[in-house]
């Protein structure tokens, strides 16, 4: 069945458009309580937001849906993604909701659906609410309207979470970190949970107001924080996206350390410590060659899912794995947190610094990256990849990279653009393979 509502990482889209409408968004709250109204007991449900303004409008929407079916609403205000998926958990709701559009800009929102047991929907899942927002909601009767309220401590839990994450002899004590927040979720629970650790903590981004999320800060605008870092001498910085569910980090010579380096670190430390599961670590397509090359080195193996750390985790899930991500950022390390965790991820690389005494630069370049160059194409109307230029400018460029190289072209879950990415060893026949598969694709579209 082809999606109306759900995309790669939930419902998403422009405020006041789409499905991002007030009155939409109260149908998914009926929806989604609805699917998970199962016995008898009072259901409830725990809404978490980022710092959009639009955030008010939507946790309305949502507390008003999920009452009308009958379910209890727990509100957090703003805390990053992972917040949510482990408070869902642990105060054994029925449902987890996050209102983030991520790393977009204010005007879009999005809603992140989490289970009982604090993982992201399954596709079924999905595809059973989906469903019910064709049909008209079941409301109950006056007497068995939800309840909702506020609760004070959601922030203390997640920071005491995430410290336990690391080993209680490791201190940050002496080391200068700037840590990023983009003016999103984590503004004050991420520099606190540093800050408790012992680190010098020079915050920025953490001035959220209701229009500057992502606006020059943060994991997709990284040049505030690199100029920062340089300036102040710091050891490191860290740079955490608006639901702060990912990590980029910003070496002490402010050269940037995306996430196939970060899992390299990890990855390499688990090993060392017999920790590693699962034989390796899962990755999405995107995931450097030089990563996997990496990894074979050390007799482990890096598997690839589609894009989505949805998809990562459903992976990690069957095969057993401990560890896994996406060079975006997203790093999910499922001893300890459900879904991905850019705070919980800062803290494993401070610690591997106060471990080996090494300096960032050193220690966050595991392997020599292949040359990869990403280039997006924008259309309107149907996708074309369907067109049969397009089709066989691929397949040339497949054959033409065959051993050599990697070639990955999709369709964005969330905008209408064709991503075309190409890798290999030779950085120019590389690009050549991007710019003919990307003409062809503007041509078509």
């Amino acid at each position: 069945m082809a999606r109306k509502f759900f995309g790669t990482d939930g419902i998403r889209g422009r405020t006041n458009e789409g499905a991002m409408t007030a009155a939409i968004v109260m149908r998914v709250g009926q929806a989604a309580g609805t699917h998970f109204l199962r016995g008898e007991h009072r259901h409830r449900v725990v809404i978490g937001k980022d710092t959009r303004l639009s955030g008010y409008m939507m946790e309305s929407a949502l507390v008003a849906g999920f009452t009308s079916v009958g379910m209890d609403v727990i509100m957090t205000g703003p805390l990053p993604t992972p917040a949510i998926a482990l408070l869902t958990r642990e105060m054994r709701a029925d449902l987890g909701v996050m209102i983030s559009a991520s790393h977009n800009p204010f005007e879009d929102n999005g809603i992140k659906l989490f289970g009982p047991d604090g993982y992201k929907l399954s596709d079924d899942a999905e595809a059973a609410i989906e469903l019910l927002l064709e049909q008209q909601p079941l409301l109950v009767q006056p007497d068995r309207i939800g309840r909702a309220r506020r609760i004070d401590d959601a922030s203390g839990r997640y920071i005491h979470a995430v410290k336990q994450s690391i080993s209680s002899e490791i201190r940050f004590d002496g080391l200068k970190v700037v840590v990023d927040c983009a003016h999103g979720a984590a503004y004050e629970v991420a520099p606190s949970a540093i800050w408790e650790l012992g680190a010098n903590v020079i915050a920025i981004g953490v001035s959220p107001n209701g229009t500057n999320i992502n606006d020059g800060v943060g994991s997709t605008s990284l040049d505030a924080m690199r100029e920062r870092v340089v300036e102040e001498g710091a050891d490191i910085g860290i740079a955490l996206d608006g639901d702060a569910d990912r990590l980029i980090v910003i070496d002490e010579k402010g050269n940037t350390v995306d996430g196939d380096q970060i899992m390299g670190l990890i990855a390499t430390r688990l090993h060392d410590q017999g920790a590693l599961r699962g034989g390796g670590v899962v990755a999405t397509v995107m995931s450097n060659l030089g990563l996997e090359r990496y990894l074979q080195s050390m007799g482990l193996a890096l598997e690839r899912t589609k894009v989505g750390d949805r998809y990562v985790l459903e992976r990690m899930r069957a095969g057993g794995f401990n560890l896994g991500g996406e060079q975006s950022g997203h790093m999910i390390l499922t001893d300890h947190a459900t879904t991905g965790d850019g705070t919980m991820a800062a803290l494993s690389v401070l610690a591997s610094l106060v471990r080996t005494g090494k300096p960032a630069s050193e220690l966050l370049h595991v392997f020599d990256p292949v040359p990869q160059l990403l280039k997006n194409v924008r259309y309107s109307g149907s996708t074309p990849l369907e067109n049969a230029v397009v089709k066989q400018t691929i397949s040339d460029a497949e054959n033409e990279l065959a051993g050599k190289g990697r070639l990955v072209i999709r369709a964005s879950g969330t905008e209408p653009v064709i991503r075309v990415m190409a890798e290999g060893d030779d950085a120019a026949q590389v690009e050549a393979v991007v710019d003919r598969i990307c003409e062809a694709v503007k041509a078509a579209a």
